[in-house]
């Protein structure tokens, strides 16, 4: 699947949305993707699913995981879908009083191979909190995965990144915004709020 692909599958979708938004990191934008409504057709999620698996295998091999690890809310379901797509079992981590934690009886074997899976990394902060998570559990985070990277390449997790769609997406601070972002209300359209 190539880009032009993906982007039809996120227009067809309606989660590819044009507007004046306030992503969970505090940062405005002029562009937000809704993962969670290409994710919601089965068949539009298995498509982008084992594109993305194809990728994964490519950059790492066959054999190069041992588990899925997913960031909660926005990365559960695409978790479990290229877990899926791999043949690996697929386990999540949610915030807890603003940390990453395991529960509902997750835990990960000390040393396990991860793979990481965002829907999309934007700064990375979600990402490397992820991680670190993770790796204080006992596993060792090979690589990451995702549905959308936002940064066009630039933000740094900390292991490889392999993403499905590539895009650079200008951020701005709410003091710093262009006159076309200042004439538009702002809405917050994820999942969870902002940062303090």
């Amino acid at each position: 699947m190539n880009q032009d692909e993906v982007l039809a599958e996120f227009r067809e979708a309606e989660a590819l949305l044009e507007g004046h938004f306030i992503l969970s990191s505090g940062k405005r934008s002029p562009m937000y993707l809704q993962c969670a409504r290409v994710m919601m057709q089965t068949a539009r999620a298995m498509r982008v699913c084992a594109a993305l698996a194809d990728k994964v295998r490519a950059k790492h091999g066959e054999d190069a995981f041992d588990l899925c690890v997913s960031p909660a809310m926005g990365g559960v379901v695409v978790g479990y879908e290229l877990a899926r797509q791999l043949g690996l079992p697929s386990v999540f981590c949610e915030r807890v009083e603003g940390s990453f934690v395991f529960r509902r009886g997750f835990d990960i074997a000390q040393g396990a191979r991860c793979l990481m899976i965002e829907d999309v990394v934007t700064t990375g902060l979600s990402s490397r909190e992820c991680i670190a998570s993770i790796e204080a559990h006992g596993g060792t985070v090979i690589a990451g995965a995702s549905l959308v990277d936002r940064s066009g390449g630039e933000a740094d997790i900390g292991v490889p990144l392999t993403s499905l769609l590539s895009l650079t997406i200008p951020l701005y601070d709410e003091n710093k915004l262009p006159p076309e972002l200042m004439a538009i209300p702002a809405i917050k359209p994820g999942s969870r709020g902002l940062k303090a």
